[in-house]
């Protein structure tokens, strides 16, 4: 900010004019450091204000050692008063100092420079004010002109000697750098109190240095009688400064100074609630003294751009306040996060439905419960009344997205055109960054959404195995990515186990990746082999388009007989940690081709697992970095893997800590892990039946013994009825061979009934006059899930009932 000197070399009189002088603005805490740093002490020393804030004054301004030099013409010709060091104690200084001092600039070379140190009192930290100018802004004005520069001094005056005091009264709260108006009026106080600013440029002749907004006057005489028609060989004269327009032309500068300030600190992020925040506090104090912003609830939500003008049912979402008042004062009022409909009758109704500033220069008593009164159980007199408010709409192609609105405390100049043309402007640059915002947060949203709908919600308990996943999106493209996991649960309490990776990233690959999860689901629940499924996966992305590629391990776990059948399509191999000694390996399988190369052989293994065993799948996100080899990553994955942990997802969490601690990768992960605890023989029975009639009797009272015999007396009832109606379909659709009949306990009762007749079994549509068909009728109706499944040997029918979950031993994962 700027101060003035006179362009003439005038006595003290009343009709005294001023010109202008760039003058930096400082204050000084009680430790010495540095609390306000103003533009004009930028340009003339060089430092940014960020930078100078906090530091030791001393270290900063050239002044500290004149200050501290008592009496008059020092040996190099600098002025100096009396007073306190910068870098010392100022509690003790009780009156003015002014002196000159010089500055080496590397750019500028020497600068000379003028200043004035105010000693301030009071309850604030502030414990000086230091003015400082360039003389070298005097040697080309008139008061220079036949006199030798050094001449000059600064000097003080009582304010009852020159007229300016008044425009200082009125111009120093506003140059007086991010304070608040209770503060700057402290400091001006003080100022008229210790004397006013001026230069000496002789013993007799002492010249007021005024307050203005830093803009170079325009002098010129007139050369014609007509100024729009000189005479003949004259140039165009121009006009005789006017002091009014002058201070309004400053004022332009200075509120685009703020706004060019605004700008560059605001959009530091995409993120939408900290745009907001940045945005109100940006305002306060220079600009307000109290600034709340709202958006439209679907915009915060995220859920794109709303549809036409806002209206009295609109929701908007109070994101951020900010005020110079006491902490807290206006919590209850206006709280932060809180979520309204405004009134139709208030000036921030029809600041939002037309899109257009409202300014109130006073807000007066009578109006103040106007407003008021249109809220129900809130009271905003305390908050508005006596005060200068402003509302800026926030709008991007038109659309209101939100408002901010402004007030101004009693004391300071009330908003005007001028205000609101500058709030305006500030809303619609924070407008385009807050769109920005929006739509990346709606684009991740959207991202989530897809990705989320894709990955499947996983039973975390399977019949004879607990599972635990994560996904981790890759840093570069959100949420959306081609990786995989996923569990199907397949007839005789087997569970299928499935990862993938489709290779590249973003919307391409998610679709693929939704594409193949669904084919995998479909031809796992016709209990493919491992091998077969991952032929026909195959064929499928060949037809889908030569650019699609994915990995893909698919297994197959069968607790009744503790093994695994797992087939690999190029995919890096899983991880399996014994119970016995929590001893993890990779294991070795044949690694196919990925999926979409077309022509390759996949093949089938088989594992011996033991319950208590935990199989890791997971895609190469997790354990690849660039510049690595991946053996160093699988090794680190067997490690942690390893590593005993109190359950399932503290296992998984290990490993993700372990393997992406900096949670920086930016590929996505895809993490599985199944605990195989298999299923007891004393939970399984099984029988053969012939394909007699009478069986079905035996069917019957071997069923109801062995869930007695399990303390599953409630079960039995249904039980015996669905097992009589599939016993008598395999007995009258059998071929050659015996029945199968199986009965599994885990957390439900699963039946199975298998017979040598490949035809599936079909639910009919009995009418009341049929005598056959209404077998599978029954058992939709009891069981609560059921099915059927075809093999080279024929077909089983299963049907699950519902038992109550016994409490489960707990046990350590390691």
């Amino acid at each position: 900010m700027d101060l003035g000197v006179p362009s003439q070399r005038t006595p003290p009189q009343r009709d005294a004019s001023a010109g202008r002088v760039p003058l930096a603005v400082v204050v000084v805490d009680v430790h010495g450091l540095v609390s306000h740093w103003s533009t004009g002490a930028r340009k003339l020393f060089g430092v940014a204000r960020e930078d100078a804030v906090g530091c030791p004054a001393g270290e900063l301004l050239p002044v500290a050692g004149a200050l501290a030099e008592p009496g008059a013409p020092a040996p190099d010709g600098t002025y100096a008063g009396s007073g306190p060091d910068l870098d010392g104690s100022l509690s003790a200084a009780a009156y003015p100092t002014a002196g000159r001092a010089r500055v080496d600039e590397p750019d500028r070379g020497r600068i000379e420079v003028l200043w004035w140190a105010y000693p301030l009192v009071g309850p604030g930290p502030e414990r000086l004010l230091v003015l400082a100018a360039d003389t070298a802004q005097l040697r080309g004005s008139e008061q220079g002109k036949g006199r030798d520069a050094e001449t000059v001094a600064p000097g003080f005056a009582l304010h009852t000697d020159f007229p300016g005091y008044r425009e200082l009264s009125g111009r120093l709260p506003e140059i007086l750098p991010s304070m608040s108006v209770h503060e700057a009026t402290r400091i001006v106080s003080q100022v008229l109190e210790l004397g006013y600013p001026v230069l000496d440029f002789s013993r007799h002749d002492r010249i007021p240095v005024t307050p203005d907004w830093g803009v170079p006057q325009r002098t010129g005489r007139r050369i014609s009688d007509d100024p729009l028609h000189p005479a003949e060989g004259q140039p165009v004269p121009r006009a005789a400064p006017r002091p009014e327009l002058d201070l309004e032309y400053a004022a332009v500068r200075e509120r685009l100074e703020f706004l060019n300030e605004v700008s560059g600190r605001i959009g530091t992020s995409l993120d939408l609630e900290r745009t907001i925040r940045e945005v109100t506090s940006a305002a306060v104090p220079r600009f307000t003294d109290f600034a709340g912003t709202h958006l439209r609830a679907a915009v915060l939500a995220g859920e794109g751009f709303p549809d036409g003008p806002p209206d009295v049912t609109t929701i908007w979402h109070r994101v951020w306040v900010e005020h110079n008042d006491e902490p807290g004062r206006w919590d209850d009022t206006v709280p932060v996060g809180e979520s309204i409909a405004f009134p139709e009758h208030t000036p921030f109704f029809q600041c939002m439905v037309t899109g257009e500033p409202v300014i109130v220069p006073y807000v007066s008593e009578e109006l103040s419960s106007r407003i008021s009164g249109e809220f129900e159980k809130r009271d905003l007199r305390p908050l508005i009344t006596h005060r200068s408010l402003l509302i800026v709409p926030l709008k991007a192609r038109d659309v209101v997205l939100g408002f901010m609105v402004l007030m101004r405390r009693p004391g300071r100049e009330p908003f005007d055109d001028m205000d609101r043309t500058t709030g305006a402007e500030l809303a619609a640059r924070a407008g385009l960054v807050l769109d920005n915002a929006r739509m990346y947060t709606y684009q991740e949203n959207v991202a989530e959404t897809l990705q989320d709908s894709m990955l499947p919600q996983i039973d975390p308990r399977m019949a004879g195995c607990d599972i635990a996943t994560r996904y981790l999106p890759g840093a570069r493209l959100g949420r959306v990515g081609g990786d995989w996991f996923d569990s199907v649960k397949l007839p005789g309490s087997r569970t299928a186990l499935v990862v993938g990776d489709v290779m590249g990233h973003g919307l391409n690959s998610a679709a693929m990746m939704g594409q193949l999860r669904t084919a995998v689901l479909t031809m796992a629940t016709m209990e493919m082999p491992p091998a077969q499924l991952l032929r026909h996966l195959d064929d499928l992305a060949q037809r889908l388009g030569e650019q699609y590629l994915a990995t893909c391990l698919y297994a197959v776990y069968d607790p009744i007989r503790s093994e695994l059948q797992i087939a690999n399509a190029g995919h890096i191999p899983p991880v399996l940690v014994r119970a016995e000694d929590g001893r993890a390996e990779l294991l070795d399988l044949p690694t196919g081709a990925p999926i979409g190369v077309g022509g390759v052989a996949f093949a089938t293994a088989t594992v011996r697992v033991r319950p208590g065993d935990r199989l890791v799948l997971c895609t190469d996100g997790l354990v690849e970095v660039r510049g690595q080899d991946i053996g160093a990553g699988l090794a680190a994955l067997c490690a942690s893997a390893a590593h005993p942990a109190a359950s399932m997802d503290d296992a998984c969490d290990t490993i993700i800590r372990a393997l992406n601690p900096s949670g920086g990768r930016k590929d996505d992960v895809a993490l599985l892990m199944a605990r195989l605890n298999g299923v007891p023989d004393g939970d399984v029975a099984e029988w053969q039946l012939a394909l007699d009639p009478r069986e079905v009797a035996r069917a019957r009272r071997l069923v109801r013994g062995m869930l007695l015999d399990w303390e599953l007396p409630d079960a039995v009832e249904a039980a015996e009825l669905m097992v009589s109606e599939l016993v008598t379909n395999a007995v009258k659709h059998g071929r050659t061979h015996h029945i199968g009949l199986r009965l599994v306990r885990t957390g439900a009762l699963l039946c199975e009934v298998s017979d040598d007749e490949p035809a599936p079994a079909a639910l009919l549509d009995a009418t009341a006059h049929d005598e056959f068909g209404r077998g599978l009728v029954v058992v939709s109706s009891l069981a609560r899930e059921w099915g059927t499944s075809t093999t080279a040997r024929g077909k089983t029918v299963w049907f699950e009932l519902a038992l109550p979950r016994m409490p489960r031993p707990g046990s350590n994962v390691r």
